[in-house]
């Protein structure tokens, strides 16, 4: 029997360039791991069987059983698994516990089923699982651009301590990508360019390192150019309870708040964990998790 840990992931920053001709959108995110994790585990079997503790998702239309599929069509394999699926990241919150739970997937069962097969080979088959799936094949951060598959590895020296806060509602990503109102000119312009020119385009982010550099030395003061997610726009009008509880995370002590991915999870960053569980106190009416971030 294997095991494999899926963590979630929070967008330190994240850029929606336009909409694509493919029916996505051109983005740039700088995405983190935490320390907030799905638990998954592999066993031989005859056929492939998920079972899981969210009942919130049929057992075909989950990722995970989607992966297993796909791996095993891919590589032709004569060997089912038993995968059992233990959730602790929420739901539909904008931390990519489905994406992260199918890469997982896809790294477990390479093993389960000794497929060799390179990470590459892996990221072919997660393209078609999600725009967030590469990500999780990779190290704890990652610069993502194209529609978030395209995946350049960076790294921050120094952890730091997340407090997660999420509302009860629901947030669909495809909404909020389709309420996005993006530049569809400046988009074409973008992809016309190459991936080097790519990473520098943004003018709020157009210095990856100095980004990163600002968060090694913990000059939070420095991020409120840098630090932005474009979704938020869309989720914070149809929910202004977001930014209800980003305007009280800064209050009790936050460094800086930001919504993940499309939402509705909002994180502030704390200079200790005493103070985020301090402020935590401030939102029981809510999901709350207090966090690390994962230096690989």
């Amino acid at each position: 029997m294997l095991t494999r840990k899926a963590p979630a992931k929070i967008n330190l920053f994240l850029k929606v360039l336009g909409p694509r001709s493919d029916g996505y959108h051109e983005i740039q995110s700088l995405m983190q791991k935490i320390t907030l994790y799905d638990e998954l585990t592999f066993s031989l079997s005859d056929d492939i069987i998920l079972t899981t503790d969210a009942d919130d998702i049929p057992v075909k239309e989950n990722l995970v059983y989607r992966a297993a599929i796909l791996l095993k069509d891919t590589f032709k394999v004569d060997q089912g698994a038993e995968i059992k699926l233990k959730k602790n990241i929420p739901i539909g919150a904008g931390l990519g516990g489905g994406s992260s739970d199918a890469a997982a997937s896809l790294l477990g069962l390479r093993e389960l089923w000794s497929i060799n097969c390179s990470r590459e080979d892996l990221c072919g088959i997660a393209r078609h699982l999600g725009s967030d799936v590469p990500f999780f094949l990779y190290g704890s951060l990652s610069f993502a651009h194209g529609r978030g598959e395209k995946i350049l590895p960076k790294r921050i020296n120094k952890s730091f301590t997340v407090l997660l806060v999420k509302p009860d509602i629901f947030v669909s990503t495809a909404w909020a990508y389709k309420n996005f109102i993006g530049d569809r000119a400046e988009c074409d312009s973008i992809l016309a360019q190459s991936n080097k020119e790519l990473t520098k385009k943004s003018e709020k982010v157009n210095n990856i390192e100095h980004f990163i550099h600002i968060f090694e030395k913990e000059e939070f003061k420095n991020l409120s150019d840098a630090v932005l997610n474009d979704l938020e726009s869309v989720t914070a009008k149809e929910f202004p309870v977001i930014n209800e509880i980003k305007d009280k995370l800064r209050k009790l002590g936050a460094a800086f708040a930001l919504m993940s991915g499309s939402g509705p999870t909002v994180f502030g960053v704390f200079e200790t964990r005493n103070r985020a569980e301090k402020a935590s106190e401030a939102f029981s009416m809510y999901w709350t998790a207090i966090e690390e971030t994962i230096i690989d």
